[in-house]
């Protein structure tokens, strides 16, 4: 599901190409070897408007919307977004940094962006995901995985869980089901997550 182009480039095959050029090269050495998941939605707790595309590719209207003031010149990026009906689209290839993770540390390593992939998916803190995103990130997760073996089930995270300092970020949020995304990766499907979120 990972194709590699001519060009050395890496995309997922049935991901909707939007570049962006809010990325850089990986350093040298350094492979994918963490996964991490956030929200977005613009405006908050909007769906399918288009901005966040816009905000990748460096095409956001700051006029557009009062919340939008600040965002002309951020220069942010995600590898892939998984909106609300599951559909895939991908801004940058796996071989490059996109620029998601900020300030940021994992395992006493700074700098995340430098070897993660990033994952939106469209959505709030408090509201609960699609069965399409969940469907569809553990299908993207196992591509990932297999293409990149160092992601390792201890190696997915959440933004907020490497986001520094502390608090600064919230995302995936509450509303994310991590019981019910591990039960899918782990090929169980129908299993209970009645207790809710959680890790």
């Amino acid at each position: 599901m990972i194709r590699t182009e001519s060009d050395g480039s890496c995309w997922y095959a049935s991901a909707k190409r939007h570049p962006s050029d809010n990325c850089r090269v990986r350093p040298p050495g350094a492979t994918p070897s963490l996964l991490v998941i956030h929200n977005i939605s613009l405006p908050a707790g909007c769906w399918d408007t288009g901005h966040v595309i816009d905000l990748f590719c460096n095409r956001i209207d700051p006029d557009a919307h009062a919340s939008f003031a600040d965002l002309g010149g951020l220069r942010v990026s995600s590898h892939l977004l998984i909106d609300r009906r599951g559909r895939l689209c991908q801004f940058v290839p796996f071989d490059r940094a996109a620029w998601h993770a900020g300030v940021s540390c994992f395992d006493g390593r700074e700098n995340c962006n430098e070897f993660s992939i990033g994952i939106e998916l469209t959505g709030a803190d408090a509201t609960p995901f699609t069965q399409k995103q969940y469907f569809r990130l553990a299908a993207v997760t196992r591509a990932l995985v297999k293409r990149y073996p160092d992601i390792t089930p201890e190696r997915i995270v959440g933004h907020s869980d490497i986001a520094r300092p502390a608090g600064r970020k919230t995302d995936p949020g509450p509303a994310f089901d991590w019981p019910r995304y591990r039960a899918l990766l782990a090929g169980r499907p129908g299993a209970d997550t009645s207790a809710g979120p959680g890790r």
